[in-house]
């Protein structure tokens, strides 16, 4: 049994798919295939029921999965570890970024980050937050930028600023000579939205849902330069955080009257080893925070 068997198999099964578990690990997948075959004959069990469309795991498969998923975080965080002896001025830092934290708050922190720590290299991994969160759970992640509001009690969070979720109408529309919307205001309009897998589009249509508005969807994306672009030109109305909205042309971005806040900020998996890259990492979020806590007082 090789390890790289077991890390095929746990990809797998956390995809529930071949082909895109072999993109993620960046091999073939008849490699992966034939790892699993070769486990599964090791095993003298079968580890996945291929009579269905989506891989599943059989019930062994699951009992499997269970057990070396702990002992392949061990490993991993073991060898993190002794890297960090190794390589005292190496590291490496795989952060998660949903489109509206990649476009305006991480490169902020991302210019003076790399500054200070020129010899550590950043992966940045573009996905969407609910997606992001998962990751780290399942540590395929050291950080995510990300509204850490509702986050899991399994993750560490540092809150890095309060943002307000605003609706993104026309300048030319009616609604732009409003100082703060009702739901019921916008109940009959266009919507462009994030797409699936957005904490933030889950929560605009919570609250829909909540004030008895079925939305009207005509549009989703997940670049929010050509939300804001689609608003401009007046095919529907977007609801983003204030961040991302300040001065773009045509569009009008008008407060909630019951305010929706968020929290932005930085999280990672509490009950993993912390490598000295991903330390200095969270001690400049935290020196950066404080800094700007300084200013504002």
């Amino acid at each position: 049994m090789e390890l790289r068997q077991l890390e095929y198999f746990q990809m797998a099964s956390r995809l529930r798919n071949i082909t895109r578990a072999a993109e993620r690990l960046r091999v073939s997948q008849p490699n992966i295939t034939v790892a699993i075959k070769k486990l599964e004959a090791e095993l003298g069990i079968q580890l996945f029921d291929r009579s269905q469309k989506q891989l599943s795991l059989t019930p062994e498969g699951t009992v499997f999965l269970n057990r070396i998923e702990l002992a392949l975080r061990n490993i991993q965080d073991a060898v993190l570890e002794v890297n960090d002896y190794k390589q005292l001025q190496k590291g490496t830092i795989k952060i998660g970024i949903p489109p509206m934290m990649g476009a305006y708050l991480f490169p902020k922190i991302f210019s003076s980050f790399q500054k200070h720590y020129s010899h550590l290299e950043i992966f940045l991994h573009e996905e969407a937050s609910m997606s992001i969160r998962e990751q780290l759970e399942r540590d395929e992640l050291d950080f995510g930028i990300i509204i850490i509001s509702g986050a899991s009690h399994n993750l560490q969070l540092l809150p890095m600023s309060k943002n307000q979720v605003v609706c993104c109408v026309p300048q030319s529309s009616p609604l732009a000579k409003k100082t703060v919307l009702t739901f019921s205001d916008i109940a009959s309009a266009s919507l462009v939205m994030l797409k699936e897998g957005s904490f933030l589009r889950q929560l605009v249509l919570q609250k829909l849902k909540d004030a008895g508005v079925k939305p009207n969807i005509v549009l989703e994306s997940n670049q929010v330069g050509t939300l804001k672009g689609l608003v401009a030109s007046g095919v529907g109305i977007a609801f983003l955080l204030d961040m991302v909205v300040d001065g773009a042309p045509g569009v009008k971005a008008i407060p909630l009257a019951e305010p929706m806040v968020v929290d932005v900020g930085i999280a990672w998996k509490k009950d993993r080893y912390i490598s000295r890259a991903a330390q200095s990492f969270i001690d400049f979020c935290k020196d950066l925070l404080l800094r700007k806590q300084e200013t504002e007082t």
